[in-house]
């Protein structure tokens, strides 16, 4: 289900949606799970050293592979942050025996 229009979608476009939530959601920010989310709130909005990038890269791996299992990564790409500070990320990876991506904008 659609978290924003409450309609059904499929499960690809579940899968999306689950990896937003995964990324966007800041890690020690749900109550009763500590653990859920990502290191990328705490990484956003500094300037984006080589360091920081590979850091962004890596906690988007970590973060994905523990919580939505559904999906394994093959790969990361980040687009330029724009001037309000949004960053979009392309995840590539297997979805049930399928090469697919998809964009993510945190």
């Amino acid at each position: 289900m659609d978290r924003h229009t409450l309609r059904p979608i499929g499960e690809w476009d579940h899968v999306l949606q689950s990896i937003g939530m995964i990324l966007t959601t800041p890690l020690r920010s749900r109550v009763m799970r500590r653990e859920f989310g990502s290191e990328l709130s705490d990484l956003i909005g500094r300037p984006m050293t080589p360091q920081i990038i590979m850091a962004v890269y890596a906690a988007t791996a970590l973060a994905i592979a523990q919580w939505e299992p559904r999906f394994a990564l093959t790969g990361v790409e980040m687009g330029q942050p724009t001037a309000d500070g949004r960053l979009s990320l392309t995840v590539y990876g297997v979805f049930q025996g399928d090469q697919v991506s998809g964009r993510v904008v945190l």
